[in-house]
């Protein structure tokens, strides 16, 4: 389908357009970022799943939310609102990121430093929202740099964590582990609801049967286009880049074999949430 309305802007996978004052429709491309940069290459039927499953979640969550309905196979139209400029990650298991922060001491969390061990209770990471790299931030800091007010806080966190629970019911019965999930908000007729999309970009899902703690995952999502990057240095050099104040390095293309198997894994967590084929 081609979009329709007045194009405004794109993001790291979505593009944006307008269709009147009050309705946007977010188209989803078959992009695929990593580490906060576009890749050149792209995954086949990736948008068509992102757009398809945030509405399945939007749709059953019974959390309010900016989707009006879908068009086509990767579109959706959705309400206006103004984003909140906070990435919401919650986490129920010490992976990515949060690991790499435990390791070096920045983060405390009573939990063994073993690599995929399960958290004694969800935990709220929440980060910055940037074009260029999401950075970690506090609850205090959301507050005293007016990203939100401290009630508002308190509303996401809780519908965050909530809604995590939720999902990670749905994913047991399904037979997988939902590792985290960064969820976005936005403010519209001055309540806070759920917006952006809600996909195996925004979440690591793990095969329950496959789960063992202290080794790599195996994800069905982007994690093994993450992994595949680091083991051929690209995150390093990238890091380097970024700290020496260089213009980002130039991405490698990825291999046919993981662009099929992430493609395939896509498809795979469709299919088994919501029992339709694609």
């Amino acid at each position: 389908m081609k979009p329709r309305g007045t194009f405004i802007r794109s993001g790291k996978v979505k593009d944006i357009y307008e269709l009147d004052a009050d309705h946007l429709l977010f188209y989803f491309t078959d992009r695929v970022s990593a580490f906060d940069v576009i890749l050149p290459s792209t995954i086949p039927r990736k948008g068509e799943v992102l757009c398809k499953l945030s509405a399945y979640w939007f749709e059953t969550l019974g959390v309010p939310n900016h989707m009006v309905g879908v068009e086509g196979t990767n579109a959706m139209v959705v309400r206006k609102m103004t984003m909140i400029p906070v990435e919401c990650v919650v986490r129920g298991y010490l992976y990515g990121s949060l690991f790499e922060r435990y390791s070096k001491g920045e983060v405390s969390i009573p939990v063994e430093k073993v690599l995929a061990a399960k958290l004694p209770e969800p935990y709220f990471d929440p980060t910055t929202k940037s074009e260029v790299k999401d950075e970690p931030i506090t609850e205090e800091g959301i507050v005293s740099e007016g990203r939100m007010t401290a009630p508002e806080l308190k509303e996401v966190k809780g519908s965050t964590i909530s809604i995590y629970n939720k999902m990670s019911q749905r994913a047991a019965q399904a037979g997988f582990i939902l590792a985290d999930l960064k969820l976005e908000f936005g403010r519209r007729d001055g309540k806070v609801v759920l917006g952006d999309s809600i996909g195996p970009d925004e979440f690591r899902m793990w095969p329950a049967d496959k789960y063992a703690p202290g080794k790599s995952q195996d994800s069905y999502d982007k994690q093994p286009v993450r992994d595949w990057l680091i083991s051929v240095g690209y995150r390093e050099k990238l890091e380097r880049a970024r700290k020496a104040g260089e213009p980002t390095p130039q991405p490698p293309l990825l291999p046919q074999e993981l662009i099929d198997l992430v493609s395939n894994r896509y498809v795979h967590i469709y299919e088994t949430f919501t029992g339709k084929k694609l």
